[in-house]
Formats: C-alpha cells, structure tokens, sequence
C-alpha cells in the first residue's frame, strides 16, 4: 500500500526530512571516501592504471548490486536490507584502513559498490512511498541537491586529519553508519509499482542512439571524475586542501549547471544542448588543464564549469532517450540504461590510469576532453539522420545525481515490482 501524502511542497519536503538527512549524512561520508581513497592510494603508490582497477571495483559492484538487491528485498524486506548493507559499508570503510593493498581495497571497493545499490533502494522507495505526484519533481530536485551538497562537503572532510592515517577512514564509517539511523526509525511500506515492460538494449540504440551513446559516454565521464579526479590532483602534487576544493568545485558546478542546462533543453531541441554541452566540455578540460599549474581560485572556477558541463550529459541522454519511448517503456528501459551508465563508469577509470601512466596529469583531462568531442560529433552526425523533435513533445528535464540517481531510480523501480513479504507489507522492520 502506498502511503503518499497530501499538501504541498512544503508537507512534502517535512514529510521527507529523515530520508533527505540521512542522505545527506551519507553522501558525505561517501564524497570523503572516494577521495580518500583516491589520495591514499596516490600516496601509498599504488601507480595511475591499478588505481583505475581498484576505482572501477566501485562501479561493477554497483552494477552486481542492481541484480542482487531486488533478489535480497524479496526475500527479506526492504528494511533489512538497508540495515544489513548500510553496516557492511560501514565495516568495508574501516577494513581499507586495516589492509592498504590493491587487492584487499579492490574487493572492498566491489562490497562498497554494491552496498550502496541497496541502500538507494530503500531510500528512494521510501521518497516515492511519502511523496505525491503532484510534488514529486520537486522533492526529486531537493533530494539532487542534497546528495550533491553532501557529496561536495565530504571533498572538504579530507582536511580534518592526515590521508595518511586511519582517522578519515573511521569518520567515513561514522558517518555512514550515522546517516542510517532517521531513516530506520522512519521506513515505511515500499510503493506498489506495477511491473516495467522490459526494453532490450537493442530497442534503446533503435529508439535513440544518441541517447544511448550519450549515457555510456556520461557513465565514462563519472566513473573518470569521481574514481580518478583525486588520483590526479594527488598525482599533480595537490596539497590535500587544494585536492579536497578541486572534488567541490567539480561537484558544485554539477549541482549549479544542471537546472538552467535542462531547461534550455525543454526549449530548443535537446540535440543542440547536447552538442553544445559537449563541445563546451571540451574546451573547459583543455583550459583546466592549461590552468592546472597553480591551483587558485581561477583554476577551481574553470573546474567547476568543466564539471558543470561534464556531469549534466548524463540527465539530457536520459530525458532524450525519454523523449522517444512510449509511456509505458520508460520505467523499463532504466533497467537497460543502467548496463549502458555503468558499462562506461567501469571502462572511465580502467582507461584513465594507463592515460595519465603515459602521458603524465595531463591524460586526466585529455580522456576527458577526447570522450566529449567523440560524442559531440556522432550527436552532430545524428542530427542529419533525424529530424528534431518539436520542443512541445519533449518530456520534462529532470535533473539526477551523477552518482548514485541513475541506478538508484531503475533498482527502485525493479525490486518495487517483485512480490513483497508479508514484514514489509505492514512495514514492520521484524
């Protein structure tokens, strides 16, 4: 039974005060893991290709996580599924402080991805569950920009203690074990959808192959910013404060770009955002690289446009490929999305670590830089294939996190279709 409220935006977003804490909380913990990791692992040597293995451990087990979770909450319920994967993310943190070794951080990294996948499961179930249709946007657009400030404010955690010591590490745990706790006191029923009509791979690239390829070339970039943008400050021979405000500048100008560039794209056709975008991306990785030498506020300016740009391709290929499914494939093809999203944010940092092993710092940015322009001209290529599609069909922008959203909203959707137990069906956490 799904238990939205009425009123408006205001009940909505006080109705949903835990669950945007404790995200908010949790994002935090995860921002400074990931950078942590990053710098420590920049320390400890590890060299730029198996610290890309270890970073993409993240994303395959995120991806592993969207088959598994569904299975777990069948099973079990929503809330024990959260409480057991939040404590073994909790745990994972604390074992990369007591075992610094690729191997031993890489299986870690793989238990942290897939972790997450079920903890957004319940927390966006959750979200759908108190929220009614009529405000629903907007809490999905408060709970953006939660997720990103949180995830923005962990980059600056990194200057309470030394990379170099197990202090960070058991704050990241505390946080993450923190943020579950309004969350577990405040669950309730997951929402009854009905079950997704299925989308293939193959009818995605048919329906919108610039939408597809957009997302798999977003997934490169956020598996390239977020596994290996710390790895590359370190290796530029950033102090930690310098590295923790080039995370946050890429990350606010995700958080500040997004709404202005989606609602231009509800205006004018979708192609035309995405290419100019894209090819803006471009020239803002060239020109953070160019600046990358002294790391002033220009420099963090520059980088926070070439997040801006990078991190939003992902939300326009989702609202493009949206544009051309009918109705009742669009809960469907998320599932299919997720292959294609997390396909390219496990290949970002693979491809990234040898890059910067050859070319020194400098092929951070050029990947960056090169998988943006290919993507800017099959967009341009496509638009001689098909004409544009009249602004007033178009679906709504509707901007997510660069992170975690995407998988999240098709996992939601997924495990919220399977049978529910008879505990999770009167919302009891026994």
């Amino acid at each position: 039974m799904v238990m939205q409220q009425k009123g408006g935006f205001a009940s909505a977003a006080t109705n949903a005060w835990a669950l945007l804490f404790g995200i908010g909380v949790l994002m935090l913990g995860n921002g400074l893991q990931g950078s942590l990791l990053g710098v420590r692992a920049a320390q400890e040597d590890f060299g730029s290709s198996l610290t890309g293995l270890v970073m993409a451990a993240f994303f395959l087990g995120f991806l592993a996580g969207s088959t598994l979770t569904p299975l777990a909450v069948r099973r079990v319920g929503h809330v024990r599924v959260f409480a057991a994967l939040a404590a073994l993310a909790s745990v994972a943190v604390l074992v990369h402080a007591l075992l610094v070794a690729p191997l031993a951080w890489g299986l870690m990294r793989l238990v942290t991805g897939l972790c997450y996948a079920g903890i957004f499961v319940v927390a966006e179930s959750w979200l759908n569950d108190r929220t009614a249709n009529e405000t629903r946007g907007q809490i999905l657009g408060l709970y953006m920009a939660t997720s990103f400030l949180g995830m923005g404010g962990g980059q600056l955690l990194l200057n309470l203690a030394d990379p170099a010591g197990s202090d960070l590490f058991i704050v990241a745990s505390a946080l993450i074990s923190f943020s579950v706790l309004p969350l577990l006191l405040s669950a309730s029923p997951a929402p009854d959808f009905a079950a997704p009509r299925p989308v293939g791979l193959a009818r995605l690239f048919e329906v919108s192959p610039l939408g597809t390829v957009g997302t798999f070339a977003a997934g490169v970039v956020n598996g390239t910013v977020f596994g290996m943008g710390a790895v590359w400050a370190a290796e530029a021979g950033f102090a930690v404060t310098e590295i923790s405000l080039f995370m946050g500048a890429l990350i606010a100008g995700a958080a500040l770009l997004q709404w202005p560039i989606g609602r231009l794209s509800d205006l004018f056709d979708r192609r035309v955002m995405m290419t100019v975008t894209t090819f803006a991306a471009v020239a803002a990785a060239l020109a953070t690289e160019r600046m990358s030498g002294a790391a002033g506020w220009p420099f963090f300016a520059v980088a926070a446009a070439m997040g801006g740009l990078s991190l939003t391709i992902h939300s326009l290929s989702i609202a493009y490929t949206n544009d051309y499914l009918a109705t009742d494939e669009v809960v469907g093809a998320s599932s299919g999305l997720v292959l294609v999203l997390g396909a390219g944010s496990i290949a970002g940092p693979l491809v990234v670590g040898p890059a910067i092993t050859l070319l020194g710092p400098a092929g951070f940015f050029w990947w960056i830089a090169l998988v943006h322009a290919a993507l800017g001209l099959f967009a341009l290529w496509r638009m001689t294939r098909r004409a544009a599609l009249p602004a007033e069909e178009q679906a709504p922008f509707s901007p997510m996190p660069a992170q975690s959203g995407p998988f999240a909203e098709a996992i939601a959707a997924e495990s919220a279709s399977e049978p529910q137990t008879g505990a999770e069906q009167d919302g009891s956490p026994a």
